[in-house]
């Protein structure tokens, strides 16, 4: 069964190897035939400290590393680009 990837914005890098990633879905509304947002947020494992504030990532379902962390930052994402580029 293939993997979910969601795309979202990090709103938190606080956590020692975790991030809190804010997912938005858009949606018709079944009465009211209008277009409406919701937003999740989720616990993703970055192994490698990079994700930081605002920065638009790819997270991956995938074991569970703890209670709440079910998802894992994907490595071709754009948090690891913008590093590689500051690198430079």
């Amino acid at each position: 069964m293939p993997k979910r990837i969601l795309q979202g914005t990090v709103v938190s890098d606080k956590g020692e190897k975790t991030i809190v990633v804010k997912v938005e879905r858009r949606f018709t509304h079944p009465v009211m035939k209008k277009t409406v947002r919701r937003s999740k947020n989720y616990h993703a494992h970055d192994e490698a400290n990079v994700a930081k504030v605002g920065q638009t990532v790819f997270i991956e379902e995938c074991r569970p590393f703890s209670k709440t962390k079910t998802w894992k930052l994907v490595e071709g994402g754009a948090a690891v680009q913008a590093e590689a580029g500051e690198a430079v």
